[in-house]
């Protein structure tokens, strides 16, 4: 018998390119899925959160449903669409009114009778259509009413849902949406990451804090405890889930990590480059640590798919790189390491995120491919020695426990606390080893250190004459410090402000 959860959970099945996504995006008040007109963009189940009115619900976009593929990614889609129809409450089986009916949505719909499921018919891109004309030939589909909507304008969509919502028990229609914005769906409906969203670029000003209590990557503290925590810093007192991207170009084996670590096909591991084209984001436990997996879009070179689906995966990357805590970087010990890699990694550093790298693949590679990959990871990528590099193989699950171990000691260290004492200790003892070059006929003079914020760790300096202290110099200062605190796996930033000279007067 099923249980019923606190939050109902709203499969959306059909075939492709029927506005599985443009209705995901538009209850769930996000822009969490792919949306263009391209058949098959959304291969993944895809969660996010929706409320009517008081109502809380989970909605699942599924990719297209192609339930008589036989072979190829098409049939690991079925596969997944298949295995969001069976942990969901209630379907809401798509349809394409300008269409009309063929062939697959009669086997979508045999297949649906079949599970048993309670299935809700609507009958999409009705806009402009009488609602007879629109929704008389799916009668034949045999699951019920259709009920004609329009998602990309929001018609009928508000019906839609509460029709589905009331035929979850425990969900009946007892509480209606309420009033606020005029879509039903109230001002407090939550993306993905559990984040109020609107649904137009103008609304962006009205976002609210979360109320589950998330944290983001801007206000999040650490997220392990002190066993985990970088040593010579101040301990954590506060646990939090740690947001973890997993960057890369495609068929590094981002989404095969991600299954070892789940022990499920959560995210479809597929040999084409470009499988995971939406950034899908998972919570997962692992050693009494909380984590919030992210395996984006696999960035690949211009010209090698369409440019709009390139635009998206490119854009959903890099906005996973800023909102995460963590930045897990693979690579392909099979290729060289490639500009784009490089690219990928310098705006890790510059965002300022915590970084570990994996480089994937490395069973069954001889000691002379081994070193030349090491060569070329030292002589492309050497801007990134403060982050630790492990060597895997995510299929075989070798070295992922050590590599969870460096993503746990990076976020500590990207969120450590760093005492103004011993700071100021560190500094004077660098300084008296080796003072700061002469300026002129002055020498820089640094007074005290103080920390000015975190992730990634920002540590101030006061003192005379430093506007021109040289890059060499601010980067002996980073190295001290980083040994000191044990920084291992977080950018480091310096920041020098000099005080006013009191024997220059004022000549104005």
């Amino acid at each position: 018998m099923k249980t019923v959860s606190f939050k109902p959970v709203v499969a959306l099945v059909g075939r492709p390119n029927v506005g599985k996504s443009t209705l995901f995006n538009r209850i769930t008040r996000s822009r969490a899925a792919l949306v263009a007109d391209f058949s098959g963009l959304t291969r993944d189940r895809h969660y996010g959160e929706g409320r009517m009115g008081s109502r809380p619900f989970i909605a699942v976009d599924t990719g297209g449903f192609e339930p008589v593929a036989k072979d190829g990614i098409l049939l690991e889609m079925a596969r997944q669409t298949q295995q969001a129809i069976a942990e969901s409450d209630v379907v809401i089986f798509l349809v394409d009114a300008r269409a009309g009916v063929n062939a697959h949505d009669h086997e979508i719909a045999r297949q649906l009778r079949k599970t048993g499921q309670k299935v809700v018919l609507a009958v999409n891109k009705a806009e402009g259509m009488r609602y007879g004309s629109a929704t008389s030939e799916f009668h034949e589909l045999g699951l019920g009413e259709p009920h004609a909507i329009s998602a990309s304008h929001g018609d009928g969509v508000v019906d839609l849902v509460e029709k589905a919502l009331a035929l979850v028990p425990g969900h009946e229609e007892d509480n209606p949406a309420e009033e606020g914005d005029g879509t039903g769906f109230g001002a407090e409906s939550f993306d993905a990451d559990g984040m109020p969203v609107s649904d137009s670029e103008t609304d962006q000003q009205s976002l609210e804090a979360d109320e589950t209590g998330a944290v983001t990557a801007d206000d999040a503290g650490p997220s392990v405890g002190s066993a985990v925590s970088a040593k010579g810093a101040d301990k954590p007192a506060v646990q939090h889930r740690i947001k973890l991207a997993i960057v890369g170009r495609p068929n590094v084996g981002k989404s095969t990590l991600i299954n070892t670590l789940l022990g499920e096909e959560r995210v479809i591991a597929f040999d084409m480059p470009g499988t995971t084209r939406d950034a899908i984001e998972i919570d997962f436990d692992r050693g009494g640590v909380a984590y919030t997996l992210i395996d984006t879009a696999g960035l690949r070179r211009r010209g090698k798919v369409f440019e709009a689906i390139e635009k998206f995966s490119v854009i959903k990357t890099l906005q996973a790189i800023e909102a995460c805590n963590v930045v897990l970087l693979m690579l392909d010990a099979h290729t060289e390491i490639s500009d784009q890699d490089a690219h990928i990694a310098g705006f890790v550093l510059e965002t300022g995120r915590a970084l570990v790298v994996a480089i994937n693949k490395w069973d069954g590679l001889d000691e002379e491919q081994r070193e030349r990959i090491r060569r070329d990871f030292d002589r492309k990528l050497r801007f990134l020695s403060f982050a630790k590099v492990h060597t895997v193989s995510a299929l075989r699950g070798q070295g992922v426990n050590a590599l969870i171990k460096s993503v746990n000691s990076a976020h500590a260290a990207a969120f450590a606390k760093l005492s103004t004492p011993k700071l100021t200790r560190i500094l004077q003892a660098a300084v008296e080893q080796q003072p700061p070059p002469r300026k002129g006929i002055f020498r820089p003079k640094m007074r005290y250190a103080h920390q000015g914020g975190q992730n990634p760790p920002l540590i101030i300096i006061h003192g005379n004459a430093l506007d021109a202290i040289p890059d060499s110099y601010r980067r002996y200062l980073e190295t001290r410090f980083r040994t000191e605190f044990k920084l291992e796996g977080t950018p480091l930033r310096i920041e020098f402000k000099s005080s006013a000279n009191p024997y220059i007067q004022d000549k104005s």
